[in-house]
């Protein structure tokens, strides 16, 4: 078991892991956020999310100034304090969004493929499909490196549709709702690597790592994790990682914010 004293970085999804994925209530896991504040452990927010999304719900938690990787990886928000970083204060990596959507258009236009991205609906769609007020909606679609889209096809032309993005440097990765598409040179996985290298050198210690999420697409985050939790989810295709032992992965009994406390209960000891 982890000591709340142990240097510690908390890396965790969104939709329901620390956030419920019908109500986005989160207050189950409020006191685990207020300990974690109070001894500096950064909680880092790993989400297909758009960074302006992101800047809204670390308000909303008081995560303001901390680290966020936004778009599944392509996106990374520094923390507050390095801001003499020659990235400061957002990294963007890859392909840009506008250059993903033509991608896109063609291939639809192309392959008949039937699907809808976030560009093609407005914000009361949005917020139809996520339950989302107009102006969280409008977040939703400040895209910056990756789109996001609802697929309305069979799964055979599914393959075809993921060969041919792979055949273009590009990724399609299977969230907890939706689908996204951004560049194969990026990942959750790979924006965690580099952050928890930047507090190495930040705090000239290594930090010990802890990783939530409930989709697929989290798959690769707690596959570098050096303890990870995967929370119940409503995915079909579950979670499955390269290591999955008692001593390193554990899987909640509930979902959303209460399997976020619950993960944190288990692995992490208060004094």
């Amino acid at each position: 078991m982890l000591s709340i004293l142990n240097p510690l970085l908390i890396f965790t999804d969104l939709d329901g892991t620390l956030l419920d994925s019908h109500t986005y209530e989160w207050q189950p896991a409020a006191d685990w956020l207020a300990t974690l504040r109070e001894h500096h452990i950064p909680v880092i927010l790993c989400s297909s999310k758009t960074a302006a999304e992101m800047l809204y719900l670390q308000k909303t938690l008081d995560l303001q100034g901390l680290p966020f990787i936004a778009e599944n990886g392509a996106v990374i928000q520094l923390d507050a304090h390095w801001q003499t970083h020659p990235d400061y204060p957002r990294q963007i990596a890859g392909t840009p969004h506008a250059e993903i959507s033509m991608v896109l258009n063609k291939l639809r236009d192309k392959g008949r493929y039937k699907f809808t991205t976030f560009d093609d609906v407005d914000e009361q769609v949005i917020g139809e499909w996520t339950g989302l007020n107009r102006t969280q909606s409008a977040l939703t679609r400040l895209h910056e490196a990756s789109v996001s889209l609802i697929w309305r096809d069979s799964d055979e032309r599914m393959a075809q549709f993921a060969a041919q993005l792979n055949e273009l440097g590009l990724q399609f990765l299977h969230g907890a709702r939706f689908w996204h598409v951004l560049d194969t040179s990026v990942g959750k996985d790979l924006a965690a690597n580099w952050l928890t290298g930047e507090y190495q050198r930040q705090w000239k210690k290594h930090p010990i790592t802890l990783g939530l999420g409930d989709g697929p697409n989290d798959a690769p985050l707690l596959d570098v994790m050096d303890y990870a939790v995967i929370v119940k989810g409503l995915n079909r295709e579950g979670v499955r990682l390269k290591v999955d032992t008692p001593q390193r992965v554990y899987h909640t009994h509930q979902e959303g914010p209460e399997g976020w406390r619950e993960g944190m209960d288990y692995f992490i000891a208060m004094l």
